[in-house]
């Protein structure tokens, strides 16, 4: 293989014939979940779930309380003993619920009510598709004879299968590999080398579409072509349809 004076780092080893032939098309798409294709309920209708579940629907009424209780998340979340609960809390559902509740508990509002505000961040509806993922997913069925194969690469502590479900997605995804089923976190090359392998696709064919350029952009040393979202909290479309330019 030819050599170049400074290597990338990559666990990926084309041939030379692959790194002198022209890029195969691309035959499959895997997307990251939270923040790419979905995204979680906005905070207040979060709040006043919990709160009307568990009777205290009533302090979200005071003038400035929502906006309060948010400052109070923020400032919980960088307390030491906060921040080491989330290391690798996507690993299985038990360390995800461990961290959400400690740091739940640091929330006047929140505390004693840790089990319903999971209840809530784990509901079927409590995730919904951007306004684009529904039209873009179908598009991509489209391309080709047989559609292009769809995956779902992501950290996530539950089964997002049921957001899937809810929405009446989940026949336009060929295949879902998460982080505490694997036990692994992006940007273990064994989560996109599973998808393409579930999806019997080349990893040289295959587009990575995320938001996080360490995590979803991993996928490059694993030979996918990576395509990062700008990392903001969007409310109307995501910018999906970029997705089909890339593939052609």
């Amino acid at each position: 293989m030819i050599r170049t004076l400074f290597e990338t780092p990559s666990s990926y080893r084309p041939s030379d014939a692959e790194m002198a032939a022209p890029l195969p098309p691309v035959e499959a798409v895997l997307f990251d979940f939270s923040n790419t294709i979905f995204q979680m309920t906005d905070l207040e209708t979060w709040l006043r779930r919990v709160g009307a579940a568990a009777g205290r629907l009533a302090a979200l009424d005071e003038p400035g309380a929502v906006a309060a209780v948010s400052a109070q998340l923020r400032a919980a979340f960088r307390l030491p003993a906060v921040v080491a609960l989330q290391e690798g809390r996507d690993l299985s559902r038990a360390q995800h619920h461990r961290a959400m509740l400690g740091w739940w508990a640091e929330v006047d509002f929140l505390r004693g009510a840790e089990e319903t505000a999971y209840r809530e961040l784990t509901a079927p509806d409590a995730w919904a598709p951007y306004p684009d993922t529904e039209p873009v997913l179908r598009a991509l069925r489209t391309r080709s004879e047989h559609g292009l194969r769809i995956g779902i690469v992501s950290d996530f502590a539950w089964d997002l299968r049921i957001h899937l479900a809810h929405h009446g997605l989940d026949a336009l995804v060929d295949t879902c590999v998460i982080s505490y089923e694997q036990g692994r976190e992006k940007p273990d090359p064994h989560l996109f080398l599973k998808a393409c392998a579930d999806l019997g696709a080349d990893p040289r064919a295959t587009l990575m579409v995320g938001d996080n350029p360490v995590r979803d952009g991993g996928a490059t040393a694993c030979g996918l072509r990576t395509y990062i979202l700008p990392a903001e909290h969007r409310t109307g479309e995501r910018g999906l349809a970029d997705v089909l330019r890339l593939v052609g």
